[in-house]
C-alpha cells in the first residue's frame, strides 16, 4: 500500500475500514478514579460506563503524544494522512502536527508526504473524513489534490448530537460560551452541533429524548445540501435501537448515497455518555 490513514481514536472505524489494512489508530486515553484506560481494541464500553456511573469524579481524557504520532508516521507508505479531533476540543491535532515536524527533522521532507486534517468534528465526523481520503486515493488523485478535496469536504460537513446529559462535556470545559443547562428536572434535552471552527453550539432543545431527536432530524433535513451524494453516519453510545430509529427518520426526510451506524469507541463514549446519539452528514 502506497498510503495510510491515521485516525485518532475518537473516530470510530467500521469493520470494513479495520479489515482494509489502510487505517491505523492513534489512541487517546481516559482516566477514571486514577485508573488509565487506553482507547484501543481492549476498550470495554460496558465496563467503562459502569466505572463512570460509580465514580464521584468526572472522567478525563488525554491525547496521543507527538512521539506516538511520529511512530505512526513510520512505515513504507509514501503518503500519510492523519485525521484528528477538532483542535478546539483536543490537543490531538497539535500533537499530530508536532509529530510531523519531528518526523521531518529526523528523516527529511523527501521520504514521504504527511498531512494532518483538523476534522473540526469528532466521532463519526472523523470516520467520514477517513473514508473521503480513501475515496480520493482510490480515484487516483494525487496527494495535493486529495488534501484540497478533503479540506473542501470538511467545510461542507455538519455534526449534530443529542445526549442524555452534558456533564462530561461541561465539566471538561468543552462547552465554553454555552450557558449552563438547569432544566434537567424538566427533562429538557438540548440539540447540539458543531460550528465551522469546530467548537460546540446549541441548535435547539426539546422536552424528552424522543422530541429532541425529532427536532435534530428536522434540522438536519432543513440544513442538508446535495445530500444524495453524501454518506450519513450515526454513532450511538449503547443504544442501537435509538440509532436505527434516527436513521429511519432521516432516510424518510432526505436521500443519501449510503448510511451506516457504529457504536462509540472510548473517547466518544466518555463524552456522549450512555444513550448519546451523534449524527454527521
Amino acid at each position: 500500500m502506497d498510503y495510510k490513514i491515521i485516525v485518532d481514536s475518537c473516530g470510530e472505524l467500521t469493520h470494513r475500514m479495520k479489515a482494509s489494512g489502510i487505517y491505523e489508530t492513534a489512541s487517546l486515553s481516559m482516566e477514571v478514579d486514577g485508573d488509565i484506560i487506553v482507547d484501543d481494541t481492549s476498550f470495554d464500553q460496558a465496563d467503562f460506563l459502569r466505572r463512570v456511573a460509580a465514580s464521584p469524579e468526572c472522567p478525563k481524557s488525554s491525547c496521543p503524544s507527538p512521539e506516538e504520532y511520529m511512530e505512526l508516521y513510520a512505515g513504507s507508505e509514501k503518503r500519510v494522512y492523519a485525521v484528528t479531533l477538532s483542535s478546539e476540543l483536543s490537543g490531538s491535532y497539535n500533537s499530530a502536527q508536532l509529530g510531523k515536524k519531528l518526523w521531518i527533522e529526523e528523516h527529511g521532507e523527501d521520504e514521504k508526504q504527511i498531512y494532518v486534517f483538523n476534522s473540526r468534528s469528532a466521532s463519526v465526523g472523523e470516520t467520514l473524513i477517513g473514508l473521503k481520503i480513501q475515496e480520493c486515493e482510490e480515484q487516483g488523485l494525487g496527494f495535493d489534490e486529495t488534501v484540497s478535496t478533503v479540506e473542501e469536504y470538511i467545510e461542507s460537513q455538519h455534526t449534530y448530537f443529542v445526549l442524555e446529559n452534558l456533564d462530561t462535556l461541561r465539566k471538561n470545559g468543552r462547552l465554553t460560551g454555552i450557558k449552563s443547562f438547569v432544566a434537567s428536572a424538566l427533562n429538557i434535552k438540548p440539540v447540539m452541533g458543531s460550528t465551522p471552527e469546530g467548537t460546540i453550539c446549541q441548535l435547539g432543545q426539546a422536552r424528552g429524548m424522543k422530541r429532541a431527536l425529532v427536532k435534530m432530524t428536522d434540522q438536519i433535513a432543513r440544513e442538508g445540501k446535495a445530500t444524495k451524494d453524501k454518506l450519513l453516519a450515526i454513532a450511538h453510545c449503547n443504544c442501537p435501537e435509538r440509532a436505527r430509529e434516527v436513521e429511519r427518520m432521516l432516510l424518510e426526510k432526505i436521500r443519501v448515497r449510503d448510511s451506516f451506524i457504529v457504536d462509540t469507541a472510548g473517547i466518544s463514549t466518555m463524552y456522549a455518555n450512555d444513550g448519546g446519539i451523534i449524527v454527521v452528514l
